[in-house]
């Protein structure tokens, strides 16, 4: 083992005012290390070689060659952890490693990049429908007029789809610009329930349901914003419309309650059910269990990430629960207005 010069109290006083983990290093020795990089590494980190605790050529190359350079890494520490090493060299054979966790960063751009990918893929279907149906009625001058009709009704759905994946995704921008600031609308959790029923009792799409709703008279209001509320109970009652009415007199339990200074609403359809593993990521945007049912009934994907952005504002608690063949509950907790 090399050795290396005694650490002073003036270098420990200096690595330790760095917040993220940082090493010095001489001669392939961790000659000292902060807390956050005894926490991350070990507290027995000082002394021992570098390569003991990163193990990544790029980063080795630089801190053994005492040269400058960043390199971004995987799995230093923790499998699928992102860091950013930056190595300067020091005196002497001396250089400082400082290491910034970059997992939220990349984690954060690759939710981005996929968001990107699968809006574009979602408008792109319906809109390649849309200029194919367009381009053969432009194009075709002995179409019967059933088959216009009827290319006519599929421009005019899948434009519709497309408009309402729009929405989706206007109001998604519009939650999370407002995602720090706190509702301050004193909300009736009863009113809105029976109108959003109201609403879907006449649809034509839920007429084959039966709605169950049990509110007790006088709950009490909740601090919230109102438009966004009734689109929380809107989409999941469309949910189990699409999900839950798949023969008539389907039952559809819409129920809210008091309970410890939390308002307790839950929709409940008696359908197919969701299997466990689709259970963690149905509120990622345009997840879909089944694409081609989801597609087929209308659904653009954004309903229960929808969902889960108001609830957080709220902060509040969202709870999805499902079993296949026996249905599925989903619980928002809202608190009380004080």
């Amino acid at each position: 083992m090399p050795t290396v010069a005694v650490v002073t109290e003036h270098e420990r006083t200096l690595v330790d005012a760095l917040d993220e983990p940082a090493l010095i290093v001489e001669q392939s020795v961790v000659r000292l290390a902060n807390a956050p990089a005894r926490k991350l590494l070990g507290p027995n980190i000082e002394g021992r070689d570098v390569r003991l605790a990163i193990r990544h050529p790029q980063a080795l190359d630089l801190i053994l060659g005492h040269r400058r350079g960043e390199v971004d890494a995987t799995g230093l520490v923790e499998p699928g952890r992102s860091w950013q090493l930056t190595i300067r060299p020091l005196w002497g054979n001396a250089s400082l490693v400082r290491m910034n966790d970059r997992s939220d960063a990349v984690s954060a751009e690759k939710m981005r990049v996929d968001f990107v990918a699968n809006a574009s893929h979602e408008l792109r279907t319906p809109l390649s429908t849309v200029l194919g149906y367009a381009e053969t009625l432009a194009d075709e001058h002995d179409l019967s007029e059933e088959v216009r009709a009827n290319f006519g009704r599929t421009i005019s759905d899948e434009a519709r789809r497309m408009l309402r994946i729009i929405e989706d995704l206007m109001s998604l921008s519009r939650i999370e610009a407002d995602r720090f600031v706190l509702p301050r609308e004193e909300v009736d959790i009863g009113e809105i329930v029976a109108s959003s029923v109201l609403n879907f009792t006449h649809a034509p799409a839920s007429r084959a349901c039966e709605f169950r709703v049990i509110v007790p008279d006088a709950l009490p209001t909740v601090r919230g914003d109102r438009s966004q509320i009734v689109q929380v109970l809107d989409n999941l009652i469309s949910n189990a419309v699409r999900y839950g009415c798949d023969k008539p007199g389907a039952p559809i339990d819409v129920t809210a309650e008091f309970n410890a200074d939390w308002l307790v609403l839950s929709v409940a359809d008696h359908g197919a059910g969701i299997a466990r593993e689709h259970l963690p990521r149905i509120t990622e945007r345009f997840y879909r269990v089944d694409a081609a049912r989801s597609r087929g009934s209308g659904g653009t994907g954004l309903g229960l990430a929808i969902v889960k952005h108001i609830v957080e504002r709220h902060r509040g608690a969202l709870d999805i629960r499902s079993t296949l063949g026996v249905g599925t509950t989903v619980t928002v907790r809202l608190r009380v207005a004080p």
